[in-house]
C-alpha cells in the first residue's frame, strides 16, 4: 500500500513506542489527520523489544528507539529505516546503550549524532549515527555520580533526558537521582562529542527529581519538569547557562497525594505550557506564558482520561495534543483551544496496548 499522500498538509505519521510486556509488538505507525483529528494505523514493528522513547530523524529518514530491559539485558538503542511511500519501518541496526534502562534518546539536526540517558545506570552515551542511518557503537559514555535526600529514589545518579540546546551548542541532562541539570558543550566534528561545560550544574530543591527540559521556541527561555515535587521550573536561558527564575506547582494547592510529574510541553506558538502528571492526578496541568517575562501562570486541569499519562505531543499546527495513557492502554486526542490553552475531547482515542511515547512527522 503506497502512501505517498500521507505526508501533506493534511495528513502527518505518528509514531507510538510502547512496552512490549504485554503484548505490544513495539513501535507503531498511524496516519493522522489534521483536518479530522482521526489517526489509522499504517504499520507496526515485530520483536522489538520495550521501545520506551523515541526520536525522528530530522530528514524524516531515520527512527531511533531505546530499548529499555529493566536490568535483564544491557540497553539498548535502535536504527530503524523509514519508508514514507509505505509507512513502514526497516530495522537497520542496534548497539549498547552504555547503560541500563535507558529512557530518553535525541539527535542532533544533522543526524550525526545520537544522544541516550539511562536511567537506572545514571549515564550519558554519545553515539555517531552512520551516513546510512545506521548507529556506530557508543563514543562516549559519561557516567553520573551523586545522590540526594529521598534515599528511596535518590540513592544515586539517575539520568532521565538529554536535550539539546535551540543553537544545538550544548545538551542538557535531567538527572533525578542527582537533584541536578547538568551542560555538556557539544562539538559536533570531535570524535568525543561531549566536553564538560564551564558553568556549574543547576541545583534543584532537594527533593524534586528533574526529570525531562524543554526549550521555548524563542530560544531564551526554558522549562523543567520535576517529577518528584509535582513543580515545574522555569529558567532564563543564554550561551548555556540556565538562570532560575521561578517554580509552579503541577497540582492544585489542596492536593496531598504523592506528586508524579512526567512530561512537559509548550505550545508551537510559545503561548501555553502543559504538564502531566500521573499517580492519583492522571492530568494534564495547563499554563499560560508571559509572552514578556516568561514566567507561567496556572489556567486548569485536562483530566487525561486514562491511567497514568506518560508522554504527550502536541501536533506541529498546535491544533491537537495527543496523550499517551501508559496504563489505561490508550491514547487521547484533545482538541487545542488556540486562545485559552484549554482542551476538549474529540472523542478519538487510540486504542493501544502500553502506549510510551508519541512522535509526529510532517
Amino acid at each position: 500500500m503506497l502512501l505517498s499522500g500521507v505526508a501533506n498538509s493534511q495528513h502527518m505519521f505518528l509514531f507510538i513506542g510502547t512496552y512490549t510486556n504485554t503484548g505490544s509488538k513495539g513501535i507503531y505507525v498511524y496516519k493522522f489527520d489534521l483536518k479530522t483529528g482521526k489517526a489509522e494505523q499504517v504499520s507496526n514493528t515485530e520483536g522489538v523489544v520495550n521501545p520506551s522513547y523515541l526520536t525522528v530523524a530530522q530528514n524524516g529518514k531515520y527512527v531511533y528507539a531505546v530499548n529499555e530491559t529493566n536490568g535483564d539485558h544491557p540497553g539498548q538503542v535502535s536504527a530503524f529505516n523509514f519508508d514514507k511511500a509505505t509507512g513502514k519501518l526497516y530495522f537497520i541496526n542496534q548497539q549498547l546503550s552504555g547503560g541500563d534502562d535507558p529512557c530518553y534518546v535525541s539527535v542532533n539536526k544533522s543526524n550525526k549524532w545520537l544522544f541516550v540517558a539511562n536511567y537506572s545506570g545514571g549515564s550519558l552515551s554519545a553515539l555517531a549515527v552512520n551516513k546510512d542511518g545506521s548507529l556506530a557503537p557508543a563514543a562516549q559514555v559519561i557516567q553520573h555520580t551523586g545522590s540526594s535526600i529521598n534515599k528511596g529514589r535518590q540513592e544515586k545518579a539517575h539520568v532521565h533526558s538529554a536535550v539539546l540546546s535551540p543553537a544545538q551548542d550544548y545538551l542538557f541532562t535531567a538527572d533525578l537521582g542527582m537533584d541536578q541539570v547538568v551542560a555538556y558543550k557539544f562539538s559536533l566534528q570531535q570524535t568525543k562529542p561531549l566536553q564538560e561545560a564551564t558553568m556549574e550544574p543547576v541545583s534543584v530543591t532537594p527533593g524534586n527529581g528533574p526529570r525531562h527540559l524543554t526549550f521555548h521556541p524563542n530560544a531564551k527561555w526554558a522549562y523543567l519538569s520535576q517529577e518528584m515535587s509535582g513543580t515545574v521550573g522555569f529558567y532564563k536561558y543564554a550561551n548555556g547557562k540556565l538562570t532560575f527564575a521561578q517554580s509552579i506547582a503541577t497540582h492544585p494547592a489542596d492536593f496531598t497525594g504523592q506528586p508524579g510529574s512526567a512530561d512537559i510541553h509548550v505550545s508551537p506558538d510559545g503561548k501555553f505550557l502543559y504538564a502531566s502528571n500521573r499517580g492519583k492526578e492522571n492530568n494534564l496541568a495547563i499554563f499560560s506564558i508571559n509572552q514578556t517575562s516568561g514566567k507561567l501562570t496556572l489556567k486548569g486541569f485536562q483530566p487525561a482520561i486514562g491511567k497514568t499519562p506518560r508522554n504527550f505531543v502536541i501536533d506541529p499546527t498546535g491544533e491537537y495534543l495527543l496523550v499517551a495513557n501508559q496504563d489505561s492502554d490508550n491514547i487521547v486526542i484533545f482538541k487545542r483551544n488556540k486562545l485559552t490553552g484549554l482542551l476538549k475531547e474529540t472523542g478519538e482515542q487510540i486504542k493501544l496496548l502500553r502506549p510510551v511515547c508519541l512522535q509526529f512527522l510532517q
